[in-house]
């Protein structure tokens, strides 16, 4: 139970702080955001305030962000449909129910032959079961429909539609999800850094005796600044570095005294869950000042970013592995074990989970942010809006890919952690 609460508040916060950054972007931008969602499926309970309607829904993975005249914001009424519209006092509508759960007295009954809510904002039909007479309705622009599940959310005129304000806010808008999950990763980190007693520096503050460290000449208070020729800045790098040479061998730069000098040793490999380490038999010093906590949020999100892009990277070289991958099922697999090793292990799993986000969807993949920032820029290149049917076939492409790619992650993690 421990590890469900963990993972539905963990995946909650992700998704929610990614969502609210295409929010605030959209409806700085002058973006109408429909629905702001919390959770899938069916609607718990919606409230209205400043033209948005903030919905909970039953399952609590996922959320999105509604914007007008966004691809999978559907707002056309089919001809045919029996509505009930709500007038004002000039005759002009204020609300279209088009659901059965949701009934109004004052409201007049239509079957719906036309409408329009984008341009000429009318609708035209039957009212009252009169088929001799067509009526046509003026819409207000601030209207409200009445969805068929009952939620009731603003009309999408073309004036605060997504396609209507510039490329740039349009990239902005897309890419602000994504910044957000990047600001999460390096506030949770810092959050983590000072609820510790102190922060793990490059600087050595224990050495084992007998072990590699000591026979190759490393002393306490050196400072391991390079492994391999890459710079190690902090403690995440050095022991990252090190972990990764088991039986290698490895030339440090160490800075002692004041004085940087090259120290060549070989790591013992030591085996892990299945997997070979290096361990030359150091320990860190640490520092509990306040700059260090915040230095470590930062470099702590680094050394996750580093760690993707490696992923990416091998992913593109063609060592790709599946295993590589995890989707919800595997996340949940991690969390439960992550769940059992106290709040700042899971303050930091949510900050590496964060900026994992953060990246992925920036891949230049169509249906994720980085696709749509890629159309934009190509968009801001030709200086006039790509064709709207070279976009749903493009977006439709990369549904089909990723939804194909889910299925095989979720089939694979399934196998990994749970059927032996």
């Amino acid at each position: 139970m421990t590890a469900i609460i963990t993972f539905i508040i963990v995946f909650g916060i992700l998704v929610i702080v990614h969502e609210f950054g295409h929010y605030y972007a959209a409806k700085k931008s002058g973006i109408l955001v429909r629905e702001f969602s919390v959770g899938m499926g069916p609607k718990i309970v919606a409230y209205r305030k400043n033209h948005t309607t903030y919905t909970l829904r039953l399952l609590p993975l996922g959320g999105y962000v509604r914007m007008a005249g966004a691809q999978e914001d559907d707002s056309d009424i089919q001809p045919g449909t029996m509505a009930s519209l709500v007038l004002n006092d000039q005759d002009k509508v204020i609300k279209i129910i088009t659901s059965s759960k949701v009934y109004d007295a004052n409201a007049v009954p239509v079957q719906i032959s036309k409408s329009d809510l984008v341009d000429d904002l009318v609708i035209e039909g039957y009212e009252n079961g009169d088929e001799t007479v067509v009526k046509k309705y003026s819409v207000d622009h601030d209207a409200t429909i009445v969805e068929e599940d009952g939620t009731e959310v603003q009309i999408a005129p073309r004036d605060v539609q997504l396609q209507s304000v510039s490329v740039w806010k349009r990239m902005i808008t897309n890419f602000a999800g994504p910044f957000n999950n990047f600001v999460l990763a390096v506030l949770a980190a810092i959050l983590a850094a000072f609820m510790m007693n102190g922060v793990a520096t490059n600087q050595l503050g224990h050495i084992e005796k007998n072990s590699i460290a000591q026979e190759a000449g490393l002393k306490v208070n050196d400072t391991i600044v390079g492994v391999n020729g890459k710079k190690t800045s902090s403690w995440t790098a050095l022991s990252t570095n090190i972990q990764n040479n088991p039986g290698k061998k490895v030339t440090l730069k160490v800075e002692s005294n004041k004085k940087l000098k090259t120290i060549k040793l070989i790591p013992k490999s030591v085996k892990s869950q299945g997997q070979s380490y290096g361990f030359i038999g150091i320990m860190p010093k640490t520092d509990s000042s306040a700059w260090a906590k915040i230095k470590y949020g930062f470099s702590y999100s680094w050394g996750t970013t580093v760690m993707v892009f490696h992923a990416l990277g091998k992913m593109v070289s063609g060592g790709f592995n599946i295993n590589q991958l995890s989707g919800p099922v595997g996340i949940y697999s991690m969390t439960s074990k992550v769940a059992s090793q106290g709040i700042i292990n899971i303050i930091l799993f949510t900050s590496m989970l964060s900026m994992n986000l953060g990246i992925v969807n920036l891949i230049p993949i169509p249906a994720l942010d980085g696709g749509k920032i890629l159309l934009n820029i190509v968009e801001a290149i030709r200086r006039k809006p790509i064709p709207e049917q070279y976009e749903t076939v493009i977006t439709l492409i990369g549904v089909g890919i990723l939804v194909l790619l889910m299925i095989a992650v979720t089939w694979n993690d399934i196998q990994r952690f749970f059927i032996k």
